[in-house]
């Protein structure tokens, strides 16, 4: 199995075979447009603008499941990435990233990259984990998505080589990117 062994469905509606991105290297995301994480559009835009003629896609994936700050409608989503951010990489509808709803790519991926923790040494990272520990501290015992902008690197072969947690700065990932491509 692969990523490639997946559909989902555009932000227009239209079903998307993950075998199109075949041989890409990819960044599978999940958003939110109302969230403190949210100004890693324009980051996950840069990433995609400095190596997508390397082969090189972001994929965003909105969800409202985490402090419900995917509230609007794809259409609307999909304006305001645009307007705000200058996103051109492509999204995707709305989707349940994790629980018994969760979209069949985030099993694949959550099962393919467990959750191994916070960086403690980010504030970003001490504030989710405080923050889950003390709300939902069940949800730190399992491999769910924890938050809005987990990330998941794949590599030229649809397999899952890294998850990186919701504070990971996406310039961040630049050397891990540049190792695949």
């Amino acid at each position: 199995m692969s990523v490639y062994d997946y559909k989902a469905n555009n932000i227009r509606g239209q079903e998307i075979s993950l075998d199109t991105y075949k041989g890409k290297v990819l960044l599978i995301v999940n958003t939110a447009s109302k969230c403190g994480f949210t100004p890693q559009y324009a980051d996950l835009q840069k990433l995609y603008e400095t190596y997508k003629d390397r082969d090189f896609v972001v994929l965003g994936f909105p969800c409202n499941q985490f402090g419900e700050q995917e509230p609007d409608s794809n259409e609307n989503v999909n304006i305001f990435c645009q307007l705000n951010y200058g996103v051109s990489f492509p999204l995707f509808e709305k989707i349940d990233v994790k629980g018994e709803t969760k979209h069949p790519l985030f099993a694949y991926l959550t099962e393919q990259a467990p959750f191994t923790g916070f960086d403690q040494s980010q504030s970003a990272g001490k504030l989710l984990h405080s923050m889950l520990a003390e709300r939902m501290p069940e949800s730190l015992l399992n491999n769910e998505v924890k938050w809005n902008f987990t990330k998941f690197l794949v590599d030229r072969e649809g397999r899952v080589v890294n998850r990186l947690e919701s504070p990971v700065d996406p310039l961040d990932i630049s050397p891990l990117i540049e190792a695949l491509l």
